[in-house]
């Protein structure tokens, strides 16, 4: 067996074949962080011409103290501990002598499963075995960390695919089915992005996230190549939702008029309509004020404005979110509720299995500063994923001890 660089081809060809898989571990990301001041290796384990394991390196330019960071681990079957310490010698060994001082990886390993809906747990029952095996061949583990500390988030959210469209929509929370079906009545309406409209999506993510608007249009660059990346935005239509708020007033005003009828006819109750009646006046003088906030959309917005966007990248039969955002002036619109509904029936009619709403932070903690995050994502019916963390292998000791304090990780990474 020998480590050897890979061609792009030779890469994509193992994992087009290869049971596991992440958009991060793709000649499409490695191209894209060399954009993002990374170089890029393409490692293989082969063995007579053929490639039994494989991974992405990035390494950051410029850099004394290089790190060669594999994003969600190495494409390996980590529960095979003769091939895991080969490949793991040898690629050391291989990275020593480019200069590398330390290997840090966050595995595609699950440690834990949760249903939250349900309240089942489920352990992965070879976890313990290769949690030790990593630590046998002195690969350090970095923490169980709750929040976002990790190079990749410890803990995502993934929704299974793999069942009737109508059956998810019926397992979504019904407060969010309730918002789903009044984006749809109030004029939000999906569309199909291209790279021209990816400015809405650095808009919605500007302020929340290390990214600029260049690793968005690359993103959509290299993976668009193989048709793996779509560009979804939600835009309010403004004359839809003025009509559709013209007859939410008129049904208002007609229950209001039906009720002063009975008040004067129906002398018996009248206390009773009268009550009513009061309740009536709040919910028409909202319809009254919704009315008017809807004709000055309209007016100021002829053309509709854009709500939320979201860019996601199809890799095997998963879909992935790279990333979303929702402009929170048109919050209460659930546009984004809508939004990730539509993008579940579509891959679901296509065949994919999962959709990977990405991260979120710890599950079981009593306080958790993430938990609107979670709470959305968890209420698509999705599953809360457990990873086994963020991990680290010396390669150079001598450099290693050297430099004693690793600087930080870019927060180009994290995402």
């Amino acid at each position: 067996m020998k480590i050897t660089e890979l061609t792009n081809d030779e890469f994509q060809l193992f994992i087009d074949t290869y049971p596991l898989s992440s958009i991060y571990q793709t000649v499409e990301y490695a191209l894209l962080m060399n954009t993002e001041g990374f170089d890029s290796i393409l490692l293989g384990l082969k063995e007579e011409n053929k490639i039994l394991a494989a991974s992405v390196f990035l390494i950051e330019k410029g850099t004394k103290y290089k790190i060669a960071y594999a994003p969600r681990g190495f494409l390996l079957d980590y529960t095979n501990e003769s091939l895991l310490k080969t490949f793991t010698k040898l690629t050391k060994q291989y990275l020593d002598k480019r200069g590398i001082m330390s290997i840090r990886l966050s595995p595609l390993f699950v440690k834990n499963t949760y249903d939250m809906k349900k309240g089942e747990f489920f352990k992965n029952d070879t976890y313990d075995l290769v949690f030790k095996n990593l630590r046998k061949l002195r690969y350090k583990h970095l923490g169980y960390n709750s929040y976002f500390e990790a190079m990749k988030p410890r803990f995502v959210a993934k929704i299974n695919l793999d069942r009737p469209y109508y059956e998810i929509f019926q397992n979504i929370k019904k407060e969010y089915r309730t918002k789903i079906r009044s984006a749809a009545k109030r004029g939000i309406k999906i569309h199909v992005g291209t790279e021209k409209e990816l400015d809405y999506l650095y808009m919605h993510t500007q302020n929340k996230y290390p990214r600029d608007l260049a690793y968005f249009k690359n993103a959509y660059k290299y993976f668009s190549r193989k048709k793996k990346v779509e560009f979804f935005y939600a835009k309010l239509d403004t004359v839809s939702h003025l009509r559709y708020m013209q007859e939410e007033y008129q049904k208002a005003n007609a229950t209001y008029l039906t009720l002063l009828n009975k008040i004067n006819v129906d002398r018996e109750h009248r206390e009773k309509w009268i009550g009513e009646k009061i309740k009536q006046d709040k919910i028409l003088e909202a319809k009254k004020h919704e009315l008017i906030q809807a004709s000055e959309l309209l007016q100021n917005h002829p053309e509709g404005i854009i709500t939320a966007s979201i860019l996601v990248v199809k890799e095997r039969t998963e879909v992935t979110v790279l990333m979303d955002g929702y402009n929170p002036k048109y919050k209460t619109f659930h546009a984004k509720h809508l939004l990730i509904w539509k993008l579940c029936e579509k891959y679901a009619n296509e065949g994919y299995k999962t959709f990977n709403l990405g991260g979120i932070a710890q599950v079981t903690l009593k306080e958790n500063k993430y938990a609107g995050l979670n709470q959305f994502k968890l209420n698509f019916d999705a599953q809360a994923i457990e990873y086994i963390g963020d991990l680290e292998l010396i390669v150079n000791h001598p450099l290693y001890l050297l430099k004693k304090t690793i600087p930080p990780i870019p927060d180009i990474l994290k995402k």
